[in-house]
């Protein structure tokens, strides 16, 4: 099996950025330290500094490792593309769920992810407001305040709990899947995909689709879901891929599940 970095290592240099660039900056953001990165996107001076920082800790970690933040891919997108040289790489969002960070909402997030050869290894997530780290190894589990996580149970549709990003779907068809999504017992999104996947991973939530692909959004959560027991492929039945762009992610606390919010999505009008 690959070597995967010191654990212990990597969820110490995320808290220590957590501390020392997120936290003073939540619910105390000045007005010049949000900016527009691109039409109806923020960034802030948390999300720039505490990316610096992991660049250089998480680089420095494992030599030759390239790393691949979302705020470097931003000003440099060829970044993006290193990803398929293969090697050691990392990919680091600083602050996942932006937008409730800088409007005080207590739900983002730092996500990283270890990759082998575009293949995850390892992934991180951590909740600066409480402290605590979930950590997912492959073929190790994955391990959230002391307990492995298990993802849900197969259940009907209509107690199901979901998220759901209607855009993915032609605009011909957005209609019949909302009314097919009132099926559901509840569609909750809290706009930040680092706590949608832990969420599933830990059986509260039964399933979510994701139309935008960014790979340091999801390939830590994909690996920890399916260390949980649960289910990701694209919505075409193809794999996810660290590298991949393609839209149309769902992922499920089992591949029961999964079947079934594709089929019950997809079928033809009036078949259900």
């Amino acid at each position: 099996m690959a070597a995967i970095p010191d654990s212990d290592r990597v969820v110490a240099i995320i808290r220590e950025t957590a501390e020392l660039d997120i936290l003073p900056r939540f619910q105390q953001l000045a007005r010049h330290e949000v900016m527009e990165k691109n039409a109806g996107e923020i960034v802030t001076i948390a999300d720039i500094e505490a990316e610096h920082r992991l660049t250089q800790a998480l680089g420095a970690l494992v030599p030759g490792s390239r790393v691949v933040g979302e705020e470097a891919v931003s000003l440099d997108p060829a970044l993006l593309d290193t990803l398929r040289l293969g090697g050691p790489a990392w990919l680091v969002d600083p602050v996942d769920g932006t937008g409730n960070f800088a409007a005080g909402n207590p739900v983002f997030a730092v996500i990283v992810c270890y990759l082998l050869d575009g293949e995850a290894l390892a992934g991180w997530i951590h909740d600066p407001i409480s402290g605590d780290t979930a950590v997912a190894m492959q073929g190790q589990g994955a391990w959230f305040r002391g307990a492995r996580l298990k993802s849900a149970d197969p259940t009907e549709l209509g107690s199901m709990i979901g998220s759901l990003n209607h855009s993915y779907f032609p605009p011909e068809q957005r209609e019949e899947v909302r009314r097919r999504a009132r099926h559901f017992r509840e569609l909750a999104s809290y706009r930040c995909a680092a706590h949608d996947y832990l969420s599933l991973a830990r059986g509260e939530k039964h399933f979510s689709l994701y139309r935008r692909l960014w790979p340091w959004d999801h390939a830590a959560g994909v690996l920890m879901l399916s260390e949980a027991g649960g289910y990701t492929a694209r919505l075409d039945g193809e794999p996810y891929q660290a590298t991949g762009r393609e839209p149309g992610l769902l992922s499920a606390g089992s591949r029961q599940i999964w079947d079934d919010v594709k089929s019950y999505l997809q079928a033809p009008p009036h078949s259900h």
